[in-house]
């Protein structure tokens, strides 16, 4: 997500944000429309899938969501009431970690609402930090694929093992994935993956779903193929980092990802604790 696009998103929830008795809020009317949903009533389901969430949190759901009628302006000039809600802004994140992911908006929004400051540069930090945690999860995912695809192909865990450090020796230029650990001081028992770069992690990953995606179309079988496969997909991947400039053998290691995620889920929860309540 760049930076026009996080200014933008920021300046509009902002827009968007109102006071009641010193605690922010947002309709769920306008929320609907930030979170690029076109239908009412599609948004309703979301907003009761936030209430359950917000009552198995032990949280009381009246305290952040609170049911109003308002009236509106027709075309005709003429007004009509209608069914509103207003939301903390733990509701509105409850709301967003219940929306569709996919959209860019939701993905701003769940970070956006989880943040009790609105310093955008801290928004910015947030949002890169949850790209790397993605990212991390996506290649456990791809990796976990290439270990059951090639288990039914003939190999077993020795061979997976093998199969993915030929693979990190290639993207890596020659270093082997121990050899990358001693250089980035990683400990041994922990998985080089979780201290990469974003970008790193993002080029594994794209190299794995390659692999994944060739021995199924191609029906590869046994070590020897699949590591043909494997190392030339990251080569591949290798030559277009090289084309940008990305050397990734020289890229420093970065935080450990479990402190991340330790770290996140702490902002959050204070970040949400300090929120507010709203009264009916």
């Amino acid at each position: 997500m760049n930076k026009q696009l996080i200014t933008s998103l920021t300046t509009t929830f902002e827009e968007y944000a109102h006071s009641y008795n010193g605690v922010e809020f947002w309709y769920a009317r306008d929320l609907q429309k930030l979170l690029e949903y076109t239908e009412w009533r599609n948004f309703l389901k979301i907003i009761e899938k936030a209430k359950t969430a917000c009552k198995n949190a032990l949280s009381e759901v009246s305290d952040h969501f609170v049911g109003i009628n308002k009236m509106v302006d027709l075309g005709s000039g003429s007004q009509r009431e209608i069914e509103d809600i207003m939301l903390t802004r733990y509701a509105c994140y409850l709301i967003a970690q219940n929306a569709d992911p996919q959209k860019e908006a939701v993905a701003f929004a769940q970070t956006y609402f989880a943040l009790q400051t609105r310093k955008q540069e801290l928004l910015e930090e947030r949002l890169l930090l949850d790209e790397r945690l993605k990212a991390r999860k996506k290649l456990s995912q791809n990796e976990t694929e290439l270990s059951k695809n090639i288990y039914e192909r003939g190999v077993d865990n020795a061979g997976f093992s093998r199969i993915r450090s030929k693979g990190d020796a290639v993207l890596f230029g020659g270093n082997t994935t121990e050899q990358m650990k001693n250089k980035l001081a990683i400990p041994k028992n922990r998985p080089l993956a979780d201290f990469l770069p974003t970008i790193t992690i993002t080029a594994k990953n794209l190299a794995t779903e390659i692999t994944n995606f060739n021995i199924k179309s191609e029906d590869l079988y046994g070590e020897t193929a699949i590591t043909k496969e494997h190392s030339k997909n990251n080569q591949d991947v290798r030559n277009l980092l090289l084309k940008n400039n990305i050397v990734p053998e020289n890229l420093p290691a970065e935080e450990d990802i479990k402190k991340v995620q330790r770290r996140l889920k702490t902002q959050t929860v204070k970040s949400l604790e300090n929120g507010g309540k709203l009264s009916q």
